[in-house]
């Protein structure tokens, strides 16, 4: 029986992976010397913009962190909406009475600019965001089943990379992968994750209904 379902955020509730590396070297490029490639930049997820910039900033670290929000802030313009089909989704489980929660390597901050940007302030029962010196989606995940007292078996997470895979067979529990990203790299997804990846919204939510209605 699905009693949460937890959702990443970027590349899976929006496009916004390629928005946060442009953002990113954008603002912090100057502190780290040099234009930062997407290597460098994709090398520091996992870690919320504290600890990223950290990495490539060193001690001017506080200054690019400081003009990393307004130029992230200003980029969310080109994409001012979630993936279409998203908050429905999200809505049917609430009325449903299946508890959502967010689990994001975002810090607080960049988390609170996105879903403003995306109306989505309300909808999530818990919002857990990202560490600036190790990725904690796992446990953020373990919070979550002792904060709603579940069982591992009722609790799913969305996200659209390896690492999430990785970070659900670390707590235990099942991960739905999301490959609807143009950011996506499916052909890992299904070698980690294989048959439990989903290539569209509507694919992801007819799973969902049919397990619910099995239960």
């Amino acid at each position: 029986m699905i009693k949460l379902v937890a959702f990443d955020l970027d590349g899976t509730i929006g496009e916004t992976v390629l928005m946060c590396i442009r953002a990113f070297e954008q603002a912090v490029s100057p502190y780290a010397g040099h234009t930062l490639s997407e290597r460098e930049i994709t090398q520091t997820f996992g870690l919320n913009e504290v600890g990223m910039i950290k990495m490539v900033a060193g001690e001017k670290w506080r200054d690019a962190l400081h003009d990393f929000y307004p130029v992230y802030e200003k980029m969310h313009e080109e994409c001012p909406a979630p993936y279409e089909g998203i908050c429905e989704l999200i809505n049917d489980l609430n009325k449903e009475g299946v508890l959502v929660a967010l689990i994001t390597g975002k810090g607080e901050k960049s988390c609170r600019i996105t879903l403003e940007k995306f109306g989505m302030q309300g909808l999530f029962r818990s919002i857990k965001t990202g560490a600036e010196d190790r990725p904690n989606k796992a446990e953020a995940i373990e919070e979550l089943l002792h904060a709603y007292h579940l069982e591992k078996d009722e609790f799913y997470y969305v996200g659209d990379t390896v690492s999430d895979v990785a970070a659900c067979n670390k707590a235990g529990v099942a991960c739905l992968s999301a490959a609807w990203a143009t950011t996506a790299d499916t052909a890992a997804l299904e070698e980690a994750n294989p048959s439990k990846v989903f290539s569209s919204i509507k694919d992801l939510a007819h799973f969902l209904c049919r397990i619910r209605k099995r239960a």
